[in-house]
């Protein structure tokens, strides 16, 4: 994770951002990129091993973890329930696609029971069943739903690196996504009892050890269903609200407390519900399946009509909400090096560009920064956040990497024939970071556990490439020793 505030430790070494700092510093961040683009890309890209495969499963519900052993057909079924609701090609192996969807970011609630109640649900809609019918047949256990419509929560404690206003915006939007589409109504009560509860806790946290967070990746947080009503999520984690790197705590907040209401996980591949981490996109945050789950348990919205809140209108209004609350005590340091940003890099005039969200921030090389400026005050063809910036001496030119495509811009204007799909230029999608490299004269572009070295001229994957991390490990005790 790109994190000034603890791997640079702006404040733990009495750094004070000033007009005479020095240039060498500034150079130092941008070397600092790399080792937090290696040791990013290892905790949330490696594969699961396969000897932990089994685990796993039981983990999450696909095996019973009280038997010692699993029959190779018990093993080979709960793979291919395991690739169904994953959406990966249903083979009953443990292939490395499945072994790498195994480790991604995730819910830590268990996926037993989703593909049960996803074809009671979708039978409901076809056969024309009643709700309450439904809700009988669905939850027969204690606890299924809530028998009331209006349900208070509390915001227990807090994240690092974001403000308590920010993070009491999220946690009110997000329960402000389910109210618009169901009968429910929220209050949040910062005292007393309340109905539901989130907190942030590390490691194990009296949940049990099957619920025991494991660090940045991994299982990020995790509920209990009516009428315990508790969310808990990962505090070593990095939440952001705005930036492209990280989780968003919002839509992660989103998914736990549809969990909380009492839904489980669903198999539609862009449901909100889905068990795996998905990043802030351009469709509606709600599918049909999770809005039919919701209005099934507790029925539709007063007046009728359902609202959905627009994605890109949400992007925006989180970016606001870090602006607008800047943290009291020390102000000489900049409002990113308070927090995660997306990507970093200097232009062919020493000033240093550093990008989060849909802004960006400069400081010169005589060490004064700006105020956040608007991405596409600049660069207008950008999309709304990027993921990898770097700067080209070789031909002047700056490049920005996003989801499958790539800008080259000279200046501000965008080079014709760009953007290019990614993989035109056998470059990865989504890439964690990227910086031209002057030894190789080429640029090198950083994607889970590989890197890439693009050729500028040819616009191509130099020959050999990508290889492993494992090339670097020398250059890690640069930073780490500065």
């Amino acid at each position: 994770m790109l994190d000034l505030s603890t791997l640079i430790s702006c404040a733990s070494v009495d750094f004070i951002w000033s007009s005479d700092m020095d240039l060498q510093l500034l150079v130092f961040l941008l070397k600092v990129e790399l080792l937090l683009c290696m040791s990013f890309s290892e905790a949330v890209s490696t594969s699961l091993k396969p000897g932990d495969a089994q685990d796993f499963l039981e983990k999450y519900g696909y095996l019973h973890e009280q038997e010692h052993t699993h029959s190779a057909d018990k093993v080979t079924s709960a793979v291919r329930q395991f690739q169904w609701l994953s959406h990966l090609p249903i083979t009953g192996r443990l292939d490395s696609t499945t072994l790498l969807k195994m480790a991604s970011p995730r819910c830590g609630v268990k996926d037993r029971g989703s593909s049960k109640a996803w074809a009671r649900r979708v039978n409901s809609i076809f056969t024309g069943q009643s709700q309450q019918h439904f809700r009988k047949k669905r939850y027969t256990r204690p606890g299924g739903k809530w028998y009331k419509q209006h349900l208070t929560y509390q915001i227990v404690n807090w994240p690092r690196h974001l403000s308590k206003g920010p993070v009491r915006l999220a946690v009110r939007t997000a329960f402000q996504l389910w109210s618009n589409v169901s009968g429910l109504v929220f209050h949040e009560l910062s005292e007393g009892p309340t109905d539901i509860r989130l907190a942030f806790y590390e490691g194990e946290h009296n949940d049990g050890t099957s619920n025991a967070f494991d660090g940045p990746g991994g299982a990020l947080a995790h509920a209990f269903f009516p009428c315990r009503g508790e969310a808990h999520f990962d505090k070593a984690e990095r939440w952001t609200l705005s930036g492209h790197k990280g989780h968003n705590l919002f839509l992660v907040t989103a998914h736990e407390i549809g969990h909380t209401l009492g839904l489980e996980h669903s198999p539609v591949r862009h449901a909100l519900m889905s068990p795996y981490y998905k990043k802030l996109g351009r469709s509606l945050l709600l599918s049909w399946d999770d809005i039919t789950a919701v209005q099934q348990l507790y029925g539709k919205p007063s007046g009728g009509a359902v609202m959905q809140i627009p994605s890109q209108d949400l992007s925006w209004a989180m970016q606001d909400w870090e602006l607008s609350e800047e943290p009291m005590g020390d102000l000489t340091q900049p409002h990113y090096c308070r927090n995660t940003f997306d990507a970093i890099t200097m232009d062919g005039n020493g000033t240093v560009l550093i990008f989060r969200g849909g802004l960006f921030w400069t400081v010169t090389s005589e060490g004064n920064g700006s105020a956040p400026l608007p991405l596409k005050q600049r660069w207008p063809q950008l999309p709304f956040a990027i993921e990898a910036a770097a700067f080209s001496p070789l031909d002047g030119k700056l490049y920005f990497f996003s989801g499958k495509r790539i800008w080259r811009y000279s200046g501000t204007v965008l080079d014709l024939g760009f953007p290019r799909k990614s993989s035109e230029c056998d470059m990865p999608r989504h890439p964690d970071c990227a910086f031209f490299y002057a030894p190789l004269g080429h640029m090198v572009v950083f994607k889970g556990s590989r890197y890439f070295v693009l050729n500028l001229e040819t616009l191509r994957s130099e020959p050999y490439y990508p290889r492993g991390l494992g090339d670097w490990k020398e250059c890690r005790d640069g930073p780490t020793a500065s």
